[in-house]
């Protein structure tokens, strides 16, 4: 069962980390960066908090659909 996420993160990150964000798609918003795709699981999720937290990035929410 896949869940659908969108991680807000204060700040423009490139578009070259999608590939670190497990495919999850790079877009922006109001001068934010904005995470939005399917991961398989709960699993997947932590690990991208994880990596937002690793990178010392500012989360400012995070959107489980």
């Amino acid at each position: 069962m896949s869940i659908k996420a969108e991680i807000k993160i204060k700040g423009l990150l490139d578009k070259k980390w999608e590939d670190w964000f497990e495919g999850l798609n790079i877009s922006y918003e109001d001068g934010n960066t904005v995470l939005l795709g399917d991961l398989n699981d709960q699993a997947k999720l932590h690990g991208i908090l994880n990596l937002i937290r690793d990178l010392n990035l500012i989360l400012i929410s995070v959107e489980i659909k």
